[in-house]
């Protein structure tokens, strides 16, 4: 791979700052001016593409011309809200339902993860009349004020009942989960809060990505609900055939959620999300309050992840998840074995984490060698992010219609990166 120049993007970056807000971030030392995508592929404003293997949200590939399709076939014929009777959210239900655990009997739409997560934590407080939620020490859940007092990772203080618990990355690792949250419950009950619910995110990413053992989640997950708690698997990450074997993370550890939350990769990046529950869970809910979100399961929205959907059946994206990140994971247990400066490899499907120590080629470890070898991919025509509490370890979260080829252009970007100083 060859690499270019920085382009002077000095102008757009001083409109920029001029009119957005500070608390915005832009991705790489050299940002991107993204102009237009297409599957794996996004092209710059000079026609140069670049791999993405990092954007989750457009789960079927950039720009899926079925999902494009469906919406602009809906968004010419009607696109209203839920308090009249139509076809499109009760299918998109049904679809969704069938795809889920028998005892998640109904579903009810959002607009983003964050609300799917919001109305979780409302659900779980309002069922159980407990106030204390449990989740892991690095954990992201969203970005309403509720939600950034449950997502540590945001740098935060703590929400009011919320406990953190050492994640799988913590001492004693995935195996100690179990008894990390059974000690969090006594605690809890020591300083007298009640619980209502444990919420992590099922492939812990943002802890630094944790899929295996599988099964380890269940002994944390029987611990809560024999204490009356409630377990909500927040799938935003990890769900929609993402980790491959499966079509959602928590199926990995044989539990059953009483919540599962989903966000924009439902819709491919349209605005569209859900909350997935037990009926009684909602029916408990019901009594007391209601719940209408208007743009939450409107006719556009259903259409796109109808869409959605049908690509991840009819293009077999889970397998092509599993086949591809098992290629991947192949490729990057080689380098590592070529390469020192990888510490571990870790990963399921096409969600894969690859943590860095110190590199002798360029003298720098941890978070510094790490966001080296992101701008020195980028350079090179990878798009790959971070991830970690020590932002250490590299995340890999591409569309599922990543294959063999692309693996080996990343595969390649990675070695000649963490080989040269640039």
């Amino acid at each position: 791979m060859t690499t270019q120049p920085p382009v002077d993007q000095s102008a757009i970056l001083e409109r920029r700052a001029r009119v957005l807000s500070p608390t915005y971030r832009l991705f790489y030392e050299q940002p991107l001016q993204i102009v237009r995508a297409e599957g794996v592929w996004m092209y710059d404003a000079h026609g140069r593409r670049y791999l993405d293997a990092y954007n989750n949200v457009p789960v079927v590939g950039h720009c899926h011309p079925y999902v494009v399709e469906a919406l602009a076939r809906q968004a010419r014929t009607l696109n209203t809200h839920t308090r009249y009777l139509a076809e499109q959210p009760l299918e998109l239900a049904e679809q969704l339902l069938a795809a889920l655990p028998g005892e998640l009997g109904n579903v009810v739409y959002t607009c983003t993860g964050s609300e799917a997560n919001d109305l979780a934590v409302r659900l779980s407080k309002a069922v159980t009349g407990g106030s204390g939620f449990i989740i892991t020490d690095f954990s992201y859940h969203g970005v309403t004020d509720v939600l950034s007092g449950m997502s540590p990772e945001d740098g935060g203080p703590l929400g009011p009942g919320v406990y953190a618990v050492p994640s799988p990355a913590g001492a004693g690792g995935p195996a100690a989960f179990g008894e990390a949250v059974r000690e969090c419950l006594e605690r809890m009950r020591a300083e007298g809060v009640s619980l209502a619910a444990l919420l992590v995110d099922t492939i812990f990413a943002s802890d630094g990505v944790y899929p295996d053992p599988k099964g380890f989640l269940a002994e944390a997950v029987r611990h809560v609900q024999a204490a009356g708690g409630l377990f909500i698997a927040d799938e935003v990450q990890p769900g929609f055939g993402r980790l491959g074997e499966t079509m959602w993370g928590f199926q990995r550890h044989g539990v059953v959620p009483d919540l599962v939350t989903m966000g924009k990769p439902m819709g491919n990046g349209h605005p569209v999300a859900a909350v997935a529950a037990r009926p009684d869970v909602f029916a408990r809910f019901a009594k007391r309050r209601h719940y209408f979100n208007t743009f939450g399961g409107n006719s556009v929205s259903c259409a796109a992840a109808l869409a959605v959907l049908e690509v991840i059946r009819s293009e077999n994206l889970l397998e092509n998840a599993r086949r591809t990140g098992e290629y991947l994971k192949r490729g990057l247990a080689a380098l590592a074995a070529r390469n020192p400066a990888i510490s571990e490899v870790r990963g399921a499907g096409l969600f894969v984490g690859v943590e860095l120590r110190h590199n002798e080629a360029s003298g720098l470890t941890g978070a510094a060698e790490t966001r080296r070898v992101v701008n020195g991919m980028c350079r090179r025509g990878v798009l790959v992010g971070s991830t970690g509490r020590h932002s250490d370890v590299l995340k890999i979260r591409s569309p599922l219609t990543l294959e063999t080829q692309h693996a080996d252009l990343l595969l390649e970007a990675l070695e000649q990166t963490l080989r040269r100083q640039d």
